[in-house]
């Protein structure tokens, strides 16, 4: 019989070897949170007084930067407590509860950038129809969709976690708790916890990145179809924010599972620094993409700095 340990708490664990500079390592880590939180305000502040963004293009961006948000303010609060007082300690409870997060929200920015990429074809492919087909209840029915798909499929294999008893190690490689870190330290058959997330992930992560990798192939037939260069640049000048996040998120997600699945001669500190930019790095570009390439944004952060320094 396995000794009966599972009561034990998680030991989450910083940066190894560099425990002196926790201190130092947290100052950025600090303004992330803020960076995140300033952005999904602006958003709101945008939508609210300029009319122009009312299209369903920017209510997506209000919900990646809202899912943004959601994940710093799902990992910061462990990362920050391991910096900053060295408290390494977490109950299973509240480990199980941020995997879930994390991992539903993976799913939902997944979800969100596929519902970008449909706006990005119908905006180009068929742009007199674009509000009517678009419309308001449309959008936020992808919306919903997006986030009930990735908040009910996780569901399964967290409410496992709960019952598998815990008999080696407790102490996890990161400042915040991963499901398939979790996993290993049960002393349970873990072959579905094994298999579901890969087949999840070929369902929804994978799935969706050759969805939008098709819609651009069908906008760059749609794009050579149009007479002026002019117009065609314009055309592909609208993709060039989404793509660009489309990249760094999907880079990051497969990079990291690639390094979690097959990379067991992998140092440890590769896998530390490939969690950390997978869950900090998104969340930190996608609002300078899209405040350098949208110059709506731009224009409405402008008035928006105008309106609070001189009070009108």
């Amino acid at each position: 019989m396995w000794p009966n340990i599972s009561a034990a708490p998680f030991l989450l664990t910083g940066f190894p070897g560099l425990e002196a500079a926790h201190h130092w390592i947290s100052i950025p880590l600090d303004l992330h949170p803020l960076l995140c939180s300033l952005r999904l305000c602006a958003s709101w502040q945008w939508h609210s007084d300029d009319h122009s963004l009312h299209e369903p293009m920017y209510y997506f961006l209000a919900m990646l930067a809202g899912t943004d948000l959601m994940v710093t303010l799902t990992t910061m609060p462990t990362v920050m407590g391991v910096l900053w007082m060295n408290h390494r300690e977490i109950s299973h409870g509240a480990c199980f509860l941020q995997a879930y997060f994390i991992h539903s929200l993976s799913v939902v920015e997944s979800g969100i950038l596929l519902a970008m990429a449909y706006d990005r074809f119908i905006a180009i492919h068929n742009p007199l129809r674009y509000t009517s087909i678009l419309t308001n209840i449309r959008v936020v029915m992808l919306g919903m969709g997006a986030f009930m798909r990735g908040f009910i499929s996780i569901i399964p294999v967290i409410l496992r976690l709960f019952s598998f008893p815990y008999c080696h190690s407790h102490v996890l490689s990161h400042a915040f708790c991963l499901h398939q870190e979790v996993m290993k330290l049960a002393c349970a058959d873990i072959t579905f916890n094994r298999l579901y997330p890969v087949i999840l992930v070929c369902l929804t992560i994978f799935l969706d990145s050759l969805i939008i990798l098709f819609s651009y192939i069908l906008i760059l037939k749609t794009v050579m179809g149009i007479a002026s260069g002019e117009e065609r640049t314009k055309a592909l000048n609208t993709c060039i924010s989404h793509i660009s996040c489309v990249l760094i998120f999907y880079v990051t997600v497969i990079g990291l599972s690639f390094i979690y699945r097959f990379g067991k001669n992998v140092p440890s500190v590769v896998h530390i620094i490939m969690s950390y930019v997978y869950f900090l790095f998104p969340p930190l570009m996608n609002p300078i993409i899209y405040s350098i390439k949208t110059k709506q944004i731009q224009y409405g952060i402008l008035r928006l700095l105008s309106k609070d320094r001189f009070g009108s």
